[in-house]
């Protein structure tokens, strides 16, 4: 391996593109000097890749070792499409800041590549001077020596000890499945180049779930048919119980009651169509498509993962934003669970966005736009007390709309996530810890990455090195409480091959 090729997998909007050409420029600087260390010949493809044809024409040509920097959200096309079918080395490499942040995409598309089969490496750091980073220069040497780098697998399981009491709980909620498969409908297909999180039914269907897709374009027809009494009750209800609304405040001077509402009957909508399908659980893709017809839907997630809500029927209902079945399953999975042993049926979804270093101790930063029920925020099922409702940035959505944001309350945690790996689905598994921060370090790190979305630091269970180097995806299904056990044992009833991640 002499010359190496590196490229910029990108948004495919051009302003979020924008805002990262500085990081990956100076990203490309480091990686440049790096490889140039080692004695390799470097060389730049032109310009962000912002639609898989261009990943394709740039892409596909190259028969050099390749590697994408990843400093932003990137779609995963915009690198699977033009490196598919082809075995050349492949490296995703990232900068470790929360700015916008490159880990998240990293995560993704590692995931998109492994769903398609194609193999692949990562690398990160945080070094100001990625020379000098010790670790670093050694994963790269390798990479450029062997086409590929090997990492530790001792926090990697694939069995678990389960008990008898949870191997039971698991076998009733099991049975339920079987006697009724899990209706998952789908607004749209996955968000923003998620290939990996979208099954469909010939895979869902060997695991106890089907899906019902529609088209997005119904909702603002179905929206005109929402009266504006069942809006208004909805709007006090949500002040009523304990929603905290920044209307008008820096930045959203646009942001006004009349956008949440509009959000609400967004919600209603969507309501009235999960009854009329009579569906379990929900997929909302939104972006790309509604973004320039309706608000975002991140406030209308936020309520549907909550028992407490406009028109609740007691019961939450399972929301997965970006349409992602990635998170649908597990979440579904994990509600059920939770309730046959007592539990509050709230799970969370999340990004695993950024992190750090607190008393000597890693934590996760998991910051996703909405789709985290109010539990989280206050652990009391019948108030949304602790919910702050935000203007979501102008640069990414501009129909203006509110966020569902909090800062998650500390508490022991069950977390998964379900993908794709040589064609079969895998559950990956594990325990954690949401903790609460110093006010000084908890405004930091939320401050380093997107103020306006709900805030969780988490202890995963196991090494950050292990989450970066083997974690299948960007998003996280977390709920609070012990169903590691019932969990693993549902999974592998179900027919999913199991990974547990930890120490």
């Amino acid at each position: 391996m002499k010359k190496v090729a590196i490229f910029w997998p990108g948004d495919y909007r051009q302003q979020p593109n924008e805002w990262a050409r500085p990081q990956a420029v100076e990203t490309t600087q480091q990686l440049t000097l790096a490889l140039k260390k080692l004695g390799r010949e470097p060389y730049v493809i032109e310009g962000f890749l912002t639609r898989p044809d261009e990943a394709i024409r740039k892409l596909g040509p190259i028969d050099d070792p390749m590697i994408g920097v990843f400093v932003h959200w990137t779609y995963g096309p915009h690198t699977c499409d033009g490196v598919a079918g082809k075995d050349h080395p492949l490296l995703l490499a990232s900068n470790f800041s929360g700015t916008w942040p490159g880990l998240v995409a990293l995560l993704n598309t590692g995931a998109c590549l492994e769903s398609i089969n194609r193999p692949f490496s990562r690398i990160w750091t945080a070094a100001p001077d990625w020379t000098r980073d010790e670790r670093f220069m050694a994963r790269l040497d390798e990479w450029c020596s062997t086409g590929k780098i090997r990492y530790a697998e001792d926090e990697l399981h694939y069995s678990a000890p389960v008990t008898a009491e949870a191997q039971q709980l698991a076998e009733s909620v099991v049975a339920d499945i079987r006697r009724q498969r899990i209706l998952a409908l789908m607004l749209g297909d996955t968000s923003m180049g998620m290939i990996n999180g979208y099954f469909g039914p010939r895979l869902l269907a060997k695991h106890g779930f089907a899906e019902h897709k529609i088209d997005q374009a119904w909702l603002p027809v179905r929206m005109q048919g929402v009266t504006d009494e069942r809006v208004d009750r909805a709007f006090r209800f949500v002040q009523e119980k304990g929603v905290t609304f920044h209307w008008g405040e820096k930045d959203a001077a646009d942001f006004t009651p009349e956008a949440t509402k509009t959000q609400l009957r967004m919600y209603l909508a969507v309501l009235d169509l999960l009854a009329e399908f009579r569906a379990d659980c929900l997929g909302w893709q939104y972006q790309l498509g509604l973004l320039p017809v309706l608000p975002p839907s991140d406030f209308c997630e936020g309520l549907l993962n909550s028992v407490c809500r406009p028109e609740s029927n007691g019961d939450l209902i399972i929301t997965s934003t970006e349409a992602d079945q990635g998170n649908l399953v597990p979440m579904e999975l994990m509600k059920r669970l939770l309730q046959r042993k007592g539990l509050h049926q709230a799970v969370m979804f999340h990004d695993v966005r950024w992190g750090g270093i607190h008393d000597g101790h890693w934590y996760w930063v998991l910051l996703n736009s909405g789709s985290c029920g109010a539990y989280a925020f206050n652990h009391d099922p019948q108030t949304l007390r602790g919910v702050h409702s935000y203007r979501q940035p102008a640069g990414y959505f501009p129909i203006p709309g509110g966020t569902f944001a909090g800062e998650s309350l500390p508490g022991p945690i069950t977390w998964s996530r379900c993908y794709l790996r040589n064609d079969q689905l895998w559950m990956d598994i594990g325990r954690g810890e949401v903790v609460t921060l110093p006010a000084a370090v908890r405004d930091s790190w939320w401050e380093g990455t997107t103020r306006q979305w709900p805030f969780m630091a988490a202890d995963l269970g196991c090494s950050m090195e292990t989450v970066m180097a083997h974690y299948m995806s960007n998003h996280i299904a977390v709920a609070y409480g012990d169903i590691f056990g019932e969990l693993v044992a549902a999974s592998l009833a179900l027919g999913f091959r199991v990974r547990v991640m930890s120490r």
